[in-house]
C-alpha cells in the first residue's frame, strides 16, 4: 500500500441518517487503489509527519479557506438517452409522455454516433455538479448501450449500466422493442458479459445491471428468463426496474397478476439484495416488510413524482421500516441532473406531504403527521445511504471508503454563497451550501482517487 494522494481540507459527511459530521482541516492520506486509508486531525502525533511527507513527494493538496469537501453523490436512477429530450413533455400523463417522446428518442440510439455524442455530454454534465456514481437505464439496442459503459469509463464516473428489455409486442412500439423473450434474455447476458470484461479496465469500476423497464413492457417469459439471469450472475451484476411508480403502473400489476408488482417481481427473482427499485411510492406494509427483508432499494425520485406519480413516497416511513433507501434525478421525468436539487425537492416535497396541500381541509386532517425529512436525511439518502444500497465502500469521507469527493467553492466570484461572518456556524454553512450552491461552486471533483473535473 503506497499514498499517493494527501487532501487537507474542512468539509462534512454523513454520520448516520440523521447527523452530518464537520471536520475541520482534516488530512486525507489516499493510497494508489483510491481507497482513503487514513484520516488525520491536526492533533493527531503522525500529522505534521504525514503533511510534511506528502509535501516533499508532491502529492499534498490543500483545499482554500471558504471551500469545503463533500462526498461525491449517488444518483441511482437516471434514464441516460433521455438526456437527449430534457426538459420536454412535462405536461403529458406517463403513459402519454412514453410513447409522444421518450420511445422515440430512445430509438435514436442504435447509431453509435449519436450515443457517444449524447452520453459524453450527460456524464460529463453529472461529474461537474458532483455525481460520483449513477445507475443508468440505457436503451434496447446493446451496442448502444455499452457505448455508454465505454462513456463512464473513459469519463471516469463510477456507473451502474443497463440494456433495457421492452419485449411484449402489445405494449411496446414495433420499431423499439426486443425482437423477442429469448432474444432480450440473450442480449442481457452477453451485455453483462462486455460490461464486465470492460470494468477489468476500470479504475472507478462500471457494473451491468438488469434491466426490465418495468412490469408493463416485459412478457413472463422475459421476466422469468432475467430472473434466472440475476441468479446465476449475482455477484456480478445489479437488477433495476420501476416498481409502484404511478397510479397506472401500480394498478396494472394488480389487473394482469392480482398482485402488486414488488410481489411479482420478487416472484419472478428480480427482487434481491441487487434491486435498484425506481420511486416505489405506492408500496403496501408487506410491500416494505419484502424491501426490508430482502435489502432491496427503494429509490426516490421526488422530482419526477411531482409531475408523474400523482403521489408522494413516505420516504421517511420507509426509513423506519429498515429499507434502504436512496435517491434518483430520474433524466428526464426530472429534468434536473444536478443531485443538490434532488435533495432539495425530497425535502420540499415531505414537507408537503406531512403538512397536506389541499387548502379545503383543516389543518389536522390535511397532511400525514411523521413525514418531513431534515436536510441531514436527504443529504445521507444521496451520499452514505446510497453507498449502503449499493454494498460498495463509497458515499463518506472515512478510512475504508473510496475518495469520491467534491470540492464545494462558497467565495467564487459568480456564484457566492451568503457566509459573511468568520465565526458563521458550521451547520448553517451545510445548509447554505447544500440549499444553494449551483454547479460553478463545484471547482474539483474525485472519483477513486482520480480528478475527473477540474475548474
Amino acid at each position: 500500500m503506497t499514498i499517493t494522494l494527501a487532501i487537507e481540507g474542512s468539509g462534512f459527511t454523513s454520520r448516520t441518517r440523521d447527523d452530518v459530521q464537520y471536520f475541520d482541516h482534516s488530512l486525507f492520506l489516499i493510497d494508489e487503489h483510491g481507497i482513503i486509508q487514513s484520516v488525520l486531525e491536526p492533533d493527531d502525533e503522525r500529522y505534521q509527519a504525514e503533511r510534511a511527507q506528502a509535501q516533499e513527494r508532491g502529492i499534498y493538496h490543500a483545499i482554500a479557506e471558504g471551500s469545503y469537501l463533500l462526498p461525491g453523490f449517488i444518483d441511482l436512477h437516471v434514464h441516460a438517452p433521455q438526456w437527449a429530450q430534457d426538459g420536454t413533455g412535462l405536461d403529458e400523463p406517463l403513459e402519454v409522455w412514453l410513447g409522444k417522446y421518450t420511445f422515440p428518442t430512445e430509438a435514436k440510439f442504435a447509431d453509435e454516433a449519436f450515443a457517444h455524442k449524447v452520453y459524453e455530454d450527460l456524464v460529463s454534465r453529472m461529474l461537474s455538479t458532483g455525481t460520483t456514481t449513477a445507475s443508468y437505464y440505457a436503451t434496447v439496442d446493446r451496442k448502444g448501450s455499452l457505448v455508454l459503459a465505454q462513456e463512464a469509463v473513459r469519463l471516469g464516473q463510477r456507473a451502474l449500466v443497463g440494456k433495457v428489455v421492452m419485449d411484449d409486442p402489445e405494449a411496446n412500439p414495433e420499431y423499439y422493442r426486443d425482437a423477442s423473450a429469448q432474444a432480450a434474455i440473450e442480449e442481457t447476458e452477453r451485455f453483462i458479459e462486455e460490461v464486465a470484461e470492460l470494468s477489468q479496465s476500470s479504475v472507478q469500476g462500471v457494473y451491468p445491471v438488469i434491466t426490465p423497464r418495468f412490469i408493463p413492457s416485459c412478457t413472463d417469459e422475459a421476466l422469468r428468463g432475467l430472473g434466472e439471469l440475476a441468479a446465476h450472475y449475482h455477484d456480478v451484476a445489479y437488477i433495476q426496474t420501476h416498481c409502484s411508480e404511478s397510479d397506472w403502473e401500480h394498478g396494472y400489476a394488480y389487473e394482469r397478476y392480482g398482485k402488486s408488482d414488488t410481489h411479482m417481481l420478487h416472484e419472478f427473482g428480480l427482487l434481491t439484495d441487487r434491486s435498484i427499485l425506481a420511486h416505489s411510492v405506492y408500496l403496501s406494509e408487506e410491500d416494505m416488510e419484502v424491501y426490508a427483508q430482502t435489502g432491496a432499494v427503494a429509490v426516490h425520485c421526488p422530482l419526477s413524482n411531482a409531475f408523474f406519480a400523482g403521489s408522494v413516497a413516505p420516504i421517511r416511513r420507509y426509513l423506519d421500516a429498515g429499507m434502504h433507501v436512496a435517491i434518483g434525478s430520474d433524466i428526464s421525468g426530472g429534468y434536473n441532473p444536478d443531485l443538490y436539487g434532488a435533495i432539495r425537492q425530497a425535502v420540499t416535497s415531505s414537507r408537503m406531504l406531512e403538512t397536506g396541500v389541499n387548502r379545503d381541509l383543516a389543518a389536522g386532517e390535511r397532511g400525514v403527521a411523521n413525514s418531513a425529512l431534515t436536510l441531514n436525511n436527504a443529504f445521507y439518502v444521496a451520499t452514505a445511504g446510497g453507498g449502503e444500497s449499493l454494498g460498495l465502500p463509497i458515499g463518506r469521507l472515512e478510512a475504508g471508503y473510496a475518495w469520491d469527493a467534491q470540492v464545494v467553492d462558497t467565495k467564487f466570484p459568480s456564484a457566492r454563497l451568503p457566509i459573511f461572518e468568520d465565526n458563521e456556524p458550521t451547520s448553517d454553512i451545510f445548509q447554505k451550501i447544500v440549499n444553494l450552491a449551483v454547479p460553478e461552486n463545484i471547482r474539483t471533483v474525485w472519483v477513486q482517487g482520480r480528478e475527473v473535473v477540474s475548474k
